[in-house]
């Protein structure tokens, strides 16, 4: 793949002279890139469903179109299924509800064999006319936010804030598509697709890896402490299979309390400490805030966890384990354990999302734990400290692992992305 400066050249009529910065060596001499509107490249679709039995989809922002049963455990489409659009393979559904990553709405094309519906209300439907473009370099095309980039200056700021977006169908086909000029066009379209693939299927590869091994922790911690009714792991250390019966004690009587302290006034764009909150435990460490100010301060091998939390993307009883080089502040609904008689990493993985703590919630409303139930609760406990060490360094390796490859699969992210923004050109905004 070559090397090429993007250039703009003289607008000519609706047309634009453009150049990717990588170009693969057989498309080297192909010309200059040129720009069609949608509107010249595709139709809106505006067939129902009618009499025909159809797949009822929803949309995921960023994933694409998913059956309804899969995403909402049932069929929502009711009496208005009849009037549903109808979709065929490689048809695009573009869905006017704003999202964080998609602002102006998402457009996902549909590549399944059976005829398939989405809601007329919300989504605006249109396939290809012709031979070109290929469908899935449009598609890359699109999850690039290319429609987004144009159809912003067309929406209303309040207009985001409130259901479906008003786009006006003509704004949306008169969507510039970059596209290879020549008669090669087509087959480099399918060559950045192809290309793209690849890295998609290298993504999707990683991310089954990451959730194998987080399948594989979450048996091995079922196999390492005792069940609910038992007082021996099933699994066992061969040194320690004689080593006799856990004991059940109290969280109070292995670890000391503090309730985090209210940073809110005192956070700053950056600090000594990182402020420990419900957000920034539910997220790993991602959601970041600072502050100078040291009301309560963590030190390594506390325990910090999340007190309390609302019902979306909750985090109860989420526990966070403090470094030794870590500068943590601890932030109001979040508390601070010290273990005292236990090892702390072990105490961290018996306590992380533990069964007892979570059954306070309830799943529909805010759940706040209070500090008697924090310390009442109830835990299984190796006698033998070498043993709690053993479990804490096998978990405690196996996590690292995860965390390595989840920062392989955000560098292979971070790879396509700049793949995307390399392998097409820059079209400027008007």
């Amino acid at each position: 793949m070559s090397n090429k400066t993007n250039t703009t050249a003289a607008v000519n009529g609706d047309k634009r002279a453009l150049a990717p910065n990588l170009r693969f060596p057989e498309f080297r001499d192909a010309g200059e890139w040129t720009t069609e509107t949608l509107g010249s490249l595709a139709i809106v679709s505006r067939e129902k469903v009618g009499d025909n039995t159809c797949i009822p989809m929803s949309i995921t922002s960023g994933v694409g179109l998913v059956s309804q049963l899969e995403k909402f455990g049932r069929i929502i489409a009711g009496n208005s299924y009849a009037n549903y659009l109808l979709l065929k393979k490689n048809d695009f559904a573009y869905n006017k509800s704003a999202t964080k990553e998609y602002p102006e709405g998402f457009i996902a094309l549909y590549s399944g064999d059976e005829l398939a519906a989405v809601p007329n209300s919300i989504f605006t439907c249109f396939r290809i006319k012709g031979d070109s473009p290929a469908p899935q370099y449009l598609n890359y095309l699109l999850l690039g936010n290319l429609h987004g980039k144009w159809l912003r200056k067309f929406i209303e700021v309040g207009a985001r804030a409130h259901g479906s977006l008003s786009i006006d169908e003509d704004d949306l086909l008169a969507l510039p598509v970059p596209l290879p000029g020549g008669k090669t066009s087509f087959r480099e379209q399918q060559k950045i697709a192809d290309c793209l693939s690849s890295a998609d299927e290298l993504i999707a590869a990683q991310v089954r890896k990451v959730d194998a091994l987080k399948t594989h922790k979450k048996g091995l911690m079922q196999q390492l402490f005792p069940r609910k009714g038992e007082t021996q792991p099933r699994l066992r250390f061969p040194e320690f299979r004689d080593a006799g019966e856990w004991e059940e004690k109290p969280l109070g009587e292995v670890a000391t309390y503090e309730n985090g302290k209210a940073y809110e006034q005192d956070i700053t764009d950056d600090g000594r400490y990182v402020v420990v909150n419900s957000r920034f435990i539910s997220t790993d460490g991602a959601a970041r805030k600072y502050t100078n100010a040291d009301y309560l301060t963590a030190d390594a091998d506390d325990v910090l966890m999340v007190l309390s939390d609302l019902p979306k993307g909750r985090a109860l009883a989420k526990c966070y384990f403090v470094e030794e080089d870590d500068r943590y502040a601890v932030n109001q609904r979040v508390c601070r354990l010290k273990a005292k008689q236990l090892n702390p990493k072990f105490l961290f993985f018996i306590l992380d999302r533990n069964p007892s703590l979570l059954a306070y919630d309830d799943g529909q409303n805010q759940t706040h734990l209070s500090k008697g139930s924090v310390l009442e609760c109830p835990l299984l406990v190796s006698p033998s400290n070498e043993e709690q060490q053993r479990i804490a360094d096998c978990l405690t390796a196996l996590d690292d692992l995860i965390t390595a490859h989840t920062q392989e699969l955000a560098a292979f992210k971070t790879h396509k992305k700049g793949l995307m923004q390399q392998l097409f050109p820059s079209i400027e905004e008007a």
